[in-house]
């Protein structure tokens, strides 16, 4: 090689090995070659090398190569390291010779450097654990000189080669906290664990009464041996503290240790608090490691059970502090390290450890709060989580009551800097609400009513978000059992933020947000001053659905509390916030209002009463609620809410008709449950709505609400195929049985009383659901005139019609059950226990019979929109045909005749007192058909009279229960039938 090339190369070598430290390794160690094994002493060696490197320097054909990459070293290290350990370590150990221990800590601090700075673990590890031993800091009795140089050693590692140092961190800490804990020993302060309790087993207390009756320390009385006993005993290095539990102190001991921990004092404090200090010039992964470290040793620490510190639990908040300038990704990371130590701390055992660890926390809090928060950076949630997650964890009151006060300490005193983190606060408070305390949760509420009450334009300043946050923490509060002023005050907060949601305080903000950050859109509608559209409606988007439904739907659920006075009080709330300031919705949120705030209000109720066994859903009345509860439920607040519920439509009829048909399927599914208490409240309703509605419906809605009626009508027909099924037999005694039972009437009794039971069961069951039925098709009939004759002149029609026809199959149907020969001798048999008249549903038939007549002779004389006047002609004459017909069966078939040899009828027998009843229960609708025929007009009753005449002449010759039938038909013929025959004549 050319003479420039050589001295180029050995330039690049020797810049490697100064960089690395690597020249003064080489001139430390000289590794022996097998073949001088038999030199005895080093000068003969050195003396050997010396003469072999002249030798080889005079030969010309000998070349040197010059090593151009580092990693060659790595090679070289992993050859050596371990016979360097040994160098360092045996003379290190044994020598106490100035000169040896300085080149032997030298040594160490350089190959602590070359491994750190190749990322050789292992070879780190060995040198720097080694190293850190040598400290003797775990047995201050032991410490001399050569310590204190390694002490410093230390302390230049760690300013050195921090970046390096990776896990390794944690043994230099470790060096560190006992550094101080001496240091402190050496000040005479008393240590940590005075300020803490712990237990302790009966011989760690007879050995610390042995100890302190010692009279050394009685003679010397000052603090630095008062508290320095236990570090004079030697332990290892390995131990979570300091010195050791074995062993007695002797006077001797006892002055090497105050001597030694003079010594400390040659690396001062601050040399150790620079390592901390200086934590802010690592490199983004050195710090990461470093917190991780610090944290670890910290644990240990705190974990000790006889002597617990806080050393480096303050030094947390120390670095943190100095580190909060880092780039977020960085600073994401080292908290994301940090709250998990905290909330293990916050949870620990210790109660006086877990209460530092809280309010080290808080003091940080309060340091990061002073610092303003940068737009879409929610790094104040981030660091507020410790505190919600250790307020559900902890098991200790003291600590959550702790927590609940760090909070309020920070809100008072940094209101102004709170941006994200009131999403963590509010939910510690809502953490709070569930408490089984009582202490706990009125804490917790009267900081989040002075919150609200005082500092609520913050809440909101800058993400609209925390709203909810808020909503949420209030409906937390309406649930506690331990104040139900806590609840009604909670709700009446509520009120108050549905009015500032309805000012437009929310929107504004919502828009200042966006503007700052870019995403405004030219399409949006203006807005006035406070935030609202010029035409008065708020915007309806994702994000305002977002504000109102969560504070709607806690009030709604709220009407299943319990207690009278929390639902009675939340419903108010609710339909008065929807009164007072829905006229700014939409329909799009109208409809999610409906779909899940009010309906699911009465969800509960629509499956709760329910013979057919279904399961009610989760959500609904308490299942501890009595069943006097219930009931009160039941018709106090359901009948409120449902009342309430149709008042809020018809007063905004004009924004939510088109939500009209669902308001009408939960009136009618209240309708159609087989309970007739929920089924009149439901009718009732739906007569309010008319009433209030009635006026504005045009021909579309009035159809579907006749069609609801009709659909309630047809799903409420009584049904009486149970005792006309044959299943069920009633013997001599009155005992009900059914056929199966019969067949084994002869078997045990115990079998005959089962079926006799479940007979009875079921038999109780239909009659219940039966009469049911009936009563609420009644109500249904008479709410259905009243409709009619509030709105007579607004429906058409057609829409009449449709009611005629709903009110006909009642008709029909109620006649088909009282012209059954059968089930009614059945429903004799059972005449006492079922308490039916006899025909059963008489009143029913007669009622749907003469709403009919009267539908359909209005019909005629008022002569509405789409009147086909032959239609409905047809109609009527068809109608009272039919009620005139049935009549006469029902009384010619009560009558029995007596007939002579020859076959023929001599006399009839008069009816009995039964039937007569009957006759006389039916005479009231013959006599309004009678007089419906005298009042179709002359045309009209010529045209009809040849289907009419034939029913007339049967009415003369059978037999009545009253003289109504009679006088009306007389007054008919005189009327009507006679002057037409005298114009024919």
């Amino acid at each position: 090689m050319k003479d420039d090339d050589l001295s180029m190369q050995q330039k690049q070598s020797m810049n490697s090995n100064r960089i690395l430290g690597l020249d003064n390794i080489l001139n430390i160690v000289i590794r022996k070659s097998d073949e001088d094994e038999h030199m005895e002493t080093s000068d003969d060696f050195i003396r050997h090398m010396q003469e072999q490197f002249k030798e080889k320097a005079r030969k010309s054909e000998s070349v040197y190569y010059a090593a151009t990459d580092v990693v060659i070293l790595r090679f070289m290290v992993e050859a050596s390291w371990a016979p360097m350990l040994a160098a360092f370590s045996v003379p290190l150990d044994q020598s106490d010779d100035e000169a040896v221990t300085a080149l032997c800590i030298e040594g160490f601090r350089c190959a602590i450097h070359i491994t750190a700075v190749m990322c050789m673990k292992t070879h780190r590890d060995a040198f720097l654990t080694s190293l850190a031993k040598f400290t003797s800091l775990h047995s201050p009795a032991d410490i001399r000189q050569k310590n204190i140089d390694a002490i410093k050693a230390i302390a230049t590692i760690a300013d050195e080669d921090g970046n390096y140092l990776q896990e390794a961190w944690e043994h230099i800490l470790t060096c560190v906290s006992r550094f101080e804990h001496l240091h402190l020993l050496g000040e005479g302060a008393p240590p940590d664990a005075t300020f803490f309790s712990f237990s302790q087993n009966e011989s760690e207390k007879s050995k610390q009464a042995k100890s302190a009756g010692l009279p050394v320390i009685r003679k010397k009385g000052s603090g630095r041996i008062q508290y320095a006993a236990a570090a004079v005993m030697r332990g290892t290095y390995d131990s979570a503290g300091i010195g050791g539990n074995t062993g007695t102190i002797t006077s001797e001991q006892m002055n090497n240790l105050v001597s030694n921990l003079d010594m400390l004092e040659q690396v001062g404090s601050s040399e150790m608090n620079r390592i901390f200090t200086r934590s802010q010039k690592l490199n983004s992964e050195a710090i990461i490691d470093f917190v991780k470290a610090l944290c670890k040793v910290s644990m240990e620490e705190l974990r000790s059970t006889s002597d617990p510190r806080v050393f480096s639990l303050t030094k947390i908040v120390e670095i943190a502090h100095y580190n909060m300038n880092r780039i977020r990704l960085v600073w994401s990371s080292i908290w994301l390290v940090l709250s998990d130590f905290f909330v293990t701390i916050g949870c620990s055992e210790n109660l006086s450890i877990a209460i530092f660890a809280m309010d080290s926390l808080r003091q940080l809090s309060m340091k990061f709060l002073e610092r303003e928060e940068l737009a879409n950076y929610n790094f104040q949630n981030e660091f507020m989580k410790p505190f919600v997650i250790a307020m559900q964890k902890s098991s200790a009151v003291e600590i959550r009551e702790l927590i609940i006060r760090c909070v309020s300490q920070m809100v008072s005193s940094r209101v102004n800097n709170v941006k994200s983190g009131w999403k963590s606060m509010f939910m510690v408070f809502t953490t709070a609400a569930y408490d089984n305390h009582k202490n706990i949760v009125l804490l917790a509420f009267e900081v989040t009513e002075k919150i609200i009450r005082d500092y609520f334009p913050y809440i909101t300043e800058t993400e609209t978000t925390t709203f909810t946050d808020c909503v949420n923490c209030l409906i937390a509060f309406t649930n506690n059992r331990f104040n139900k002023d806590i609840s009604l005050n909670a709700i009446a907060f509520l009120r108050f933020c549905a009015t500032k949601l309805a000012e437009g305080d929310l929107s504004s903000a919502s828009i200042k947000t966006d503007k700052e950050s870019g995403n405004t859109s030219q399409s949006s509608p203006s807005k006035g001053k406070d935030g609202k559209q010029e035409n008065g409606e708020l915007i309806d988007k994702d994000d305002h659905l977002y504000f109102w439904l969560p504070l709607l739907a806690g009030l709604s659920k709220l009407g299943f509390d319990p207690r009278p006075e929390i639902r009675e009080s939340a419903l108010q709330v609710l339909f008065e916030t929807l009164s007072n300031h829905s006229h700014l919705f939409s329909l799009p949120l109208w409809e999610k209002v409906f779909e899940s705030v009010l309906f699911p209000i009465f969800e509960y109720v629509r499956h709760a009463i329910d013979p057919s066994g279904g399961d009610p859903p989760e959500q609904g009345i308490d299942s501890e609620m009595s069943e006097i509860d219930q009931d009160a439920w039941l018709y106090e607040t359901c009948t409120l809410a449902l009342q309430l519920l149709v008042d809020l439509f018809a007063s905004f009829y004009n924004t939510v008709n088109p939500l009209l048909p669902k308001v009408l399927s939960l009136l009618v599914s209240f309708i159609k449950r087989p309970h007739q208490s929920l089924a009149g409240i439901g009718i009732a309703a739906f007569v309010r709505l008319m009433n209030n509605s009635g006026d504005l419906f045009l021909e579309e809605k009035w159809l579907e609400v006749v069609s609801s009626i009709r659909e309630a009508v047809n799903a409420t027909l009584p049904d009486f195929s149970f005792f006309v099924s044959g299943d069920i037999t009633l013997e001599g005694d009155g005992h009900v049985l059914n056929d199966q039972s019969n067949e084994a009437s002869h078997g045990s009794d115990t079998s005959r009383g089962d079926s006799e039971s479940l007979g009875k069961q079921r038999l109780y069951a239909s009659l219940s659901d039966t009469k049911c039925r009936a009563a609420i098709q009644l109500l249904l009939i008479q709410a259905t005139m009243e409709i009619y004759n509030m709105h007579r002149t607004r429906i058409s029609a057609k829409n009449i019609l449709v009611l005629v026809d709903a009110m006909h199959d009642v008709a029909s149907h109620a006649h088909g059950i009282n012209n059954d020969a059968i089930l009614r001798t059945k429903l004799l048999e059972f005449g006492r226990m079922t308490q039916m008249q006899d025909p059963p549903l008489l009143r029913l038939e007669n009622e749907s019979y003469q709403f009919c007549l009267t539908f359909l002779h209005n019909l005629i004389l008022d002569r509405p929109p789409s009147f086909e006047e032959a239609e409905i002609e047809s109609h009527l004459v068809g109608l009272c045909q039919e009620v005139l017909l049935f009549y006469i069966e029902s009384a010619c078939s009560g009558q029995t005749s007596v007939t002579s040899a020859d076959g023929q009828t001599q006399w009839l027998i008069p009816l009995g007192s039964g039937k007569r009843k009957e006759l006389a229960a039916r005479a009231p609708l013959v006599v309004v058909t009678l007089q419906t025929i005298c009042t179709l007009g002359d045309t009209m009753f010529e045209k009809n009279l040849a289907k009419f005449f034939p029913l007339l002449s049967n009415l003369i010759s059978c037999e009545h229960g009253s003289n109504e039938v009679q006088a009306a038909l007389s007054d008919m013929l005189n009327s009507s039938v006679g002057p037409l025959l005298l114009q024919s004549c």
